[in-house]
């Protein structure tokens, strides 16, 4: 695990970059701004997931109890008629555990979970949730974009997330000093035919906000 304990203008705008799900625990640390999960996703898995039909993949917003996320999980994949093979079993109980983990560390029994297939520029500003925080994934497409400001301008340096990588950000919500100086978007795609499969979690109750 590494990270930088960073503060500008009473900023937090670290980044750390962990090495397993049960360190996002991290993001509590004064400074740290968003934690990222930097993983490798099997190639295989890769292949099979920005094979499937758009058509094929996962969509839906719902309010579900953490203990009973992979039910959920299922029950939408089986909607959307996704394969039910070995590589679906995975990305299941990779969906849960990021939710048992995300549900653990917000001391949360339920959490607003939504998987957007997204084929446009979706929310192309650079923003901060009104969450305490939030919890992305993108599973297919290019990842969260993300840099610093800490005046409301759009960042000089861009950063995106690695497809596969969970990005756990705070929000304008969180209770500790400073505030996030982080700001995110998604990538504008548009014109690029591309088809992003994005992961999304929040602590209930929050309002619905932008991704």
């Amino acid at each position: 695990m590494a990270y930088v304990r960073q503060t500008v203008e009473n900023a937090a705008i670290g980044v750390a970059v962990i090495d397993q799900a049960t360190s996002f625990d991290v993001l509590r640390q004064p400074g740290v701004a968003a934690t990222i999960w930097r993983r490798q996703v099997p190639a295989d898995f890769q292949a099979w997931m920005d094979s499937l039909p758009q058509n094929n993949l996962p969509s839906a917003r719902v309010i579900v109890r953490a203990d009973v996320v992979r039910d959920a999980v299922e029950a939408i994949c089986t909607t959307a008629g996704m394969p039910n093979t070995f590589k679906r079993r995975f990305f299941v109980d990779d969906v849960v555990l990021l939710a048992e983990q995300f549900a653990d560390l917000m001391d949360t029994e339920f959490i607003r979970l939504r998987m957007d297939v997204i084929t446009d520029n979706a929310c192309r500003k650079f923003h901060i949730d009104r969450v305490t925080a939030r919890l992305v994934c993108t599973y297919r497409g290019m990842g969260t974009q993300y840099g610093i400001s800490t005046d409301g301008a759009e960042p000089r340096r861009i950063f995106t997330v690695p497809t596969g990588a969970p990005i756990l950000l705070r929000g304008t919500k969180w209770p500790e000093p400073p505030v996030s100086g982080l700001l995110h978007r998604s990538p504008p795609i548009e014109g690029l035919e591309m088809t992003r499969l994005v992961l999304v979690l929040d602590p209930v109750p929050e309002p619905d906000d932008e991704t």
